[in-house]
């Protein structure tokens, strides 16, 4: 017999946790919030096509410190450096933080004090997915903000793109995420952009004896070089992670994989190692497994670590604890 996804997600968290969730927990307390929601996210990714994959590249590095409960919205004071502030959360983007203050904003007029940031930054992740052409997946809610940030956990919780995919694996098997749904959720490259110094060692300083990484496509490779000609006098420069279809939410990612068009070498690597490669080929050749497998390994993650009940809170603001920390 087959047990429905959701109520083999419940046995992946604490049953205290996961008893707190719910499709329906905003239903009476804020009955607007799947629209109020909704409108942000259509207004924002219409007028920052980049929003969507910001949103979710958040979402993710949240997820993976301490869990989701939006820890990385968190702003740094003179008595603590939050998250968002560590070395590999630099590059998180401004419009995605923009976009969580905006429908805070919403909510706090329609039905102050009810709905946590850490349940925005969840659903507003679903919704700007699906609106880009991904799955839609459910989303759980009842989560609490919670009531830490220290910049000092985010280093050994987020891969690196110069870990080998040895690490990558073990990293994501300590938070209980097989290879399988490791390769789902890196498929969310297929949106988005990732700054040249992140791969300019595969472009400009492969080795000793070679300049440029001799798997990549040697005219993808050329088009790198110049796009990030100026890249360590300008940290801004980037290149799109999917250079095929770089707004759109599909499997192209995988197949760019097998043609040498992996911008990252964490990329690349996932074609290369033998755990990894026949997922590659899967998703490459059929995208509704992608779609359903990101699908499930999503929900999985949206409720890794929540917070629930006295664990944490409802902000006010979302960039700030409602108490000053010290």
């Amino acid at each position: 017999m087959a047990f429905p996804l959701l109520f083999l997600l419940f046995l992946s968290i604490p049953f205290s946790q996961s008893a707190n969730l719910s499709l329906d927990y905003y239903n009476k307390t804020c009955p607007d919030l799947d629209r109020i929601i909704r409108e942000a996210v259509t207004t924002k990714q219409i007028s920052n096509p980049t929003t969507a994959a910001g949103i979710l590249r958040a979402f993710f590095h949240d997820c993976v410190v301490d869990g989701c409960d939006a820890s990385v919205l968190i702003s740094s004071n003179s008595f603590n450096k939050a998250e968002r502030d560590a070395d590999l959360n630099l590059s998180l983007s401004g419009d995605a933080f923009d976009l969580i203050v905006r429908v805070k904003t919403a909510l706090e007029l329609a039905c102050p004090g009810i709905v946590s940031c850490a349940d925005i930054l969840a659903q507003a992740t679903r919704d700007l997915v699906t609106m880009v052409g991904g799955p839609y997946y459910k989303v759980l809610l009842g989560r609490k903000d919670g009531l830490e940030s220290k910049a000092e956990r985010v280093e050994g919780n987020i891969p690196r793109p110069t870990m080998s995919i040895n690490q990558i694996i073990k990293m994501f098997m300590s938070k209980g995420f097989t290879v399988q749904e490791m390769v789902a959720l890196t498929g969310s490259h297929t949106i988005g952009f990732s700054h040249c110094k992140e791969f300019s060692d595969r472009i400009f300083h492969y080795n000793e004896t070679l300049p440029t990484d001799p798997e990549m496509y040697s005219k993808f490779a050329e088009a790198l070089k110049k796009t990030c000609a100026n890249y360590t006098k300008d940290n801004s420069m980037s290149a799109f992670n999917d250079v095929m279809t770089p707004g759109k939410f599909d499997n192209m990612y995988f197949q760019n994989l097998q043609r040498g068009l992996g911008l990252l070498a964490s990329d690349h690597a996932l074609v290369k190692h033998r755990k990894t490669k026949p997922i590659v080929d899967l998703y490459a050749s059929n995208q509704t497994a992608f779609f359903e497998e990101f699908s499930q390994a999503m929900e999985k993650l949206s409720v890794y670590g929540v917070k629930t009940d006295l664990e944490g809170e409802v902000r006010r603001k979302c960039d700030a604890f409602n108490t000053l920390k010290t």
